[in-house]
């Protein structure tokens, strides 16, 4: 049994994780909210990520695996971001992440494995991205250059999805409209869900994926790589 720790894992794809790892391991969900984990045997954590420092709550000494799930999707044309809104992004996507981990990662045991979340729009240029694709690449370039500090001991992995339909996401799948139109975007023909993200996030925890690390692995309906339309 593993000891898993979740930043932000009380809806959506940590939620999914969640309910995936607490069937065999024990599973911590530090958040703001708890509503949804009520009927899960997880152990709640209150916490914000953002004015917190998660060694005053009471985690285990030691971790086997740990994810960081809060993010921002702030899609605007350059001209109408604000500073203020891109210094929110990269706070809540990449500078609280990292002061999390700095926190945390001497906790993690030999073998143990970290999973960060990014975008598609990092690795392919899309329009009105340019403060999440900056906040997730920060995580991408970090997340490499630690997964190259930590070899052997730990490995590192980021999952950058295209659209997901989640409580993050609703303003942009608000209709069926909408819903549709995204949908026609991607290769496959529909938008992922937080259970195809959450399946790759548990694989990535797993000791199946032992010899993984430093990779960024899209989980986007093929958006990445895949030119049909």
């Amino acid at each position: 049994m593993k000891h898993i720790l979740l930043i932000g894992g009380s809806y959506g794809i940590g939620l999914e994780m969640a309910k995936h790892l607490s069937k065999e391991h024990s599973v911590y969900v530090a958040s703001r909210s708890n509503e949804e984990l009520h009927n899960l045997d997880v152990t709640h954590i209150p916490f914000d990520a953002l004015t917190e420092d998660i060694t005053h709550k009471n985690i285990p000494e030691k971790l086997d695996g740990f994810v960081y799930c809060p993010g921002s999707i702030n899609l605007k044309p350059f001209k109408s971001l604000g500073i203020e809104t891109i210094q929110n992004d990269l706070e809540i996507n990449f500078i609280a992440l990292a002061k999390t981990v700095k926190s945390i990662i001497e906790r993690m045991n030999e073998g143990g494995s970290m999973v960060f979340f990014s975008t598609v729009a990092v690795g392919t240029g899309m329009p009105f991205h340019t403060s999440v694709a900056a906040a997730k690449g920060a995580i991408e370039g970090f997340s490499r250059a630690l997964a190259a500090e930590y070899a052997p001991k730990l490995r590192i992995n980021v999952i950058a999805p295209s659209l997901v339909d989640t409580p993050l996401s609703e303003r942009l799948l608000s209709n069926e409209k909408k819903k549709a139109m995204m949908d026609q975007r991607h290769p496959l023909k529909r938008v992922g869900t937080a259970t195809d993200i959450a399946k790759m996030g548990v694989f990535l925890l797993q000791d199946d994926s032992s010899w993984i690390t430093g990779q960024v692995i899209g989980v986007d309906g093929g958006m990445s790589s895949l030119n049909v339309n």
